[in-house]
């Protein structure tokens, strides 16, 4: 596909640029970047308007509950919710049913993207054999079949020698571990951050400790190995310190955060509501702003949604009974344009680095800048469009989420795959992803 994106504001982090520019797309990849291009005769093209124009954004985190559960989302929805959200590419986690644990799911995954997908999707297999933690799955036919990375997320790998084991094969392959870091057996029949809040409403907590224990632990393997380590949605400050620490020694391991993470603490659960339940749990106020700092200063290098779709009955339910997480897709774009970039916690650069450069990086996934050849992906931001998030104009089949009636000012404009748009002012379009 061939798309001239003009009058634009251009920033790629990637390439350090900032500038009215143009930006041309030839055959899918990225061409040039200039002001002025020469572009082949009947060239179709984009009027950005002065709006921001960025590498296509990028959620490494995501639950597309398909196969098995597409009664929640299936790889059509939460794809589309991807575009509606700014997002052209996602990896997706292993805990589908079955397990990706096997190239057949894996396939099965790729081959639904390409079929019914409207963004980029890039498969994460699972550590173990059916996320049960007792043995390894196949690591090397999963990379072969185009898994990025593998995780059992849902569940941490509570045995330490298998983890070793795990980062010693998944180096041969190239591929990291992306750690689901909780001690299970501190956080056991936990509803919410184990504080003041959970003793004020009799609810039983969840301490900071058991995602800090598993942190530590991940760093030590890392260190040992050699081999990488991504900590998914860090949420204390004391995961946070463990993380700087370690990246200043030279460790391999990279961190991400999502936006409920940085906007929203304990106190939320005081309304009860089960939207606002989620593993890690929503923490205190100080670790709030420790991971808001280590956004800033590159120490989490990027933000991921963990969008986790559930059907009503799911949710609709006693917080103990409940089950765990939000959708993400369609809301954190506008909420981190809202609060965090207005509101001076992040600059607009640095906001879209860590949706572009940053996860790329973590992944090794091809894209994330608007370098020449470069897939042709590009996230077109409205930083002054105003409106009201509303779950029953999700694109995504869930409804979870906490955020239903916040004000944004912000939001993605445009979403385009290798030069095809999908989303323009909102409304997706049908199609392949590429």
């Amino acid at each position: 596909m061939n798309l001239l994106i003009r009058n634009g504001r251009v920033i790629d982090p990637a390439n350090g640029l900032d500038a009215p520019a143009e930006v041309l797309i030839l055959d899918g990849r990225v061409s040039r970047v200039g002001p002025r291009l020469e572009v082949p005769a009947e060239t179709p093209s984009v009027d950005a308007g002065g709006r921001v124009v960025a590498p296509g954004f990028m959620d490494i985190h995501v639950h597309l509950r398909e196969p098995g559960q597409e009664y929640k989302e299936t790889i059509a929805t939460g794809t589309r919710a991807a575009a509606a959200g700014g997002f052209a590419a996602i990896a997706c986690m292993a805990n589908t049913q079955p397990v990706n644990d096997t190239r057949a799911v894996t396939d099965y995954i790729t081959a639904q993207a390409r079929a019914e997908g409207v963004v980029r999707v890039y498969p994460i297999g699972a550590v173990t054999r059916g996320l049960g933690g007792r043995e390894l799955a196949e690591l090397g036919e999963l990379a072969e079949a185009g898994c990025v990375a593998y995780s059992d997320d849902g569940r941490p790998v509570m045995s330490s020698a298998l983890l070793r084991r795990a980062l010693e094969y998944a180096q041969a392959f190239g591929k990291p571990i992306v750690s689901h870091a909780e001690d299970a057996t501190l956080a056991d029949g936990g509803v919410m951050h184990e504080g003041f809040v959970s003793t004020d409403l009799g609810l039983r907590g969840i301490p900071a400790a058991a995602e800090e224990i598993m942190v530590a632990r991940d760093i030590a393997l890392a260190e040992l190995t050699g081999h990488r380590v991504h900590i998914a949605h860090v949420s204390t400050a004391a995961a946070v310190r463990l993380l700087r620490d370690a990246r200043a020694r030279g460790v391999p391991v990279t961190g991400e955060v999502t936006p409920h993470h940085l906007l929203l603490t304990d106190e939320t659960l005081r309304s009860y509501d089960a939207n606002a339940k989620m593993a890690p749990p929503l923490r205190g106020k100080r670790d709030v702003e420790a991971c808001r700092e280590a956004l800033a200063d590159g120490t989490l290098d990027a933000i991921a949604t963990d969008h986790a779709p559930h059907a009503l009955a799911d949710k609709e339910v006693e917080l103990d009974q409940a089950a765990n997480g939000i959708v993400g897709l369609e809301t954190a774009v506008a909420l981190c344009l809202t609060h965090l970039v207005r509101e001076r916690v992040l600059d607009l650069g640095t906001l879209i680095a860590r949706l572009t450069v940053g996860p790329a990086r973590i992944l090794d996934l091809p894209g994330g800048s608007l370098t020449p050849g470069a897939p042709g992906d590009v996230t077109i931001l409205d930083l002054d469009r105003e409106h009201v998030i509303d779950p029953g104009r999700f694109y995504s089949r869930a409804r979870n989420t906490p955020f239903r009636g916040w004000r944004c000012v912000g939001a993605p404009w445009m979403t385009i795959v290798g030069g095809r748009v999908v989303m323009a002012e909102g409304v997706v379009e049908r199609g392949p992803s590429r």
